[in-house]
């Protein structure tokens, strides 16, 4: 196992366990318009994608008009969600409390949401300045804009960075920006679904516990802590 440079998380589904609140509120919030999906679906089309994305999918797929102020309604209704239950990744904390290689986040979600969800778990202290959204690039994932965005940032070569996600759009841009990728599918929104699977898109490992991050590559520990 190769050693890395730099180790770059993927939020939602990752280092928080939000995705199944994601889902959950936006396919109530749908019915409202007579489009009817399932988590399934969810997952096979929505993971690791930003909302605007997400919405005009919506829009064009079900040919559905959803109000101007739909987006920022769902986000606000997310936030207060995500402050009664949201809770971190088991295991991460511990990740991050002994993880001696140099880390930093990479995700599609808002700013404003990230910052408010990780205070609600108290992970701010360990992503202070190390936090990089899809707003900081004209493409987001699976476009590899924002991992090599953050590459260059860090003075990385991007075949010196794992990447750990939980979606296959993740997935995808992580391998286009050249960079290792491992799939972490213990988050709850992935318990029981069929996932969705791209044979040009393999992650390099697949693991459902931050317990095996270390057992995997144990040289990412810092041995001291």
């Amino acid at each position: 196992m190769a050693d890395f440079d730099l180790v770059i998380f993927d939020f939602d589904g990752v280092i928080v366990d939000s995705e199944v609140i994601s889902a959950q509120m936006l396919i109530a919030e749908l019915k409202h318009y007579d489009v009817h999906i399932d988590g399934a679906y969810v997952a096979r089309h929505f993971l690791g994608r930003s909302y605007p994305v997400v919405l005009q999918q919506i829009r064009d797929e079900f040919g559905v008009a959803l109000p101007e102020g739909f987006e920022a309604d769902y986000r606000a209704r997310l936030i207060a969600a995500f402050e009664e239950n949201l809770t971190a990744m088991p295991g991460i904390k511990d990740v991050l409390v002994s993880i001696r290689t140099p880390y930093c986040l990479a995700t599609s979600s808002s700013p404003a949401r990230l910052k408010s969800s990780l205070e609600v778990v108290g992970l701010t202290p360990y992503f202070e300045g190390r936090f990089n959204t899809a707003s900081e690039v004209a493409r987001g994932k699976p476009a590899p804009d924002l991992f090599l965005h953050v590459a260059q940032r860090y003075g990385v070569a991007p075949s010196r960075c794992l990447v750990i996600e939980d979606s296959l759009a993740g997935v995808r841009a992580g391998l286009a920006a050249g960079m290792v990728v491992w799939r972490f599918i213990g988050g709850s929104h992935l318990i029981g679904l069929d996932l969705p699977t791209d044979e040009t898109a393999q992650p390099h490992h697949v693991f459902a516990s931050f317990d095996e991050l270390f057992q995997i590559a144990p040289e990412l520990k810092d041995e001291m802590v």
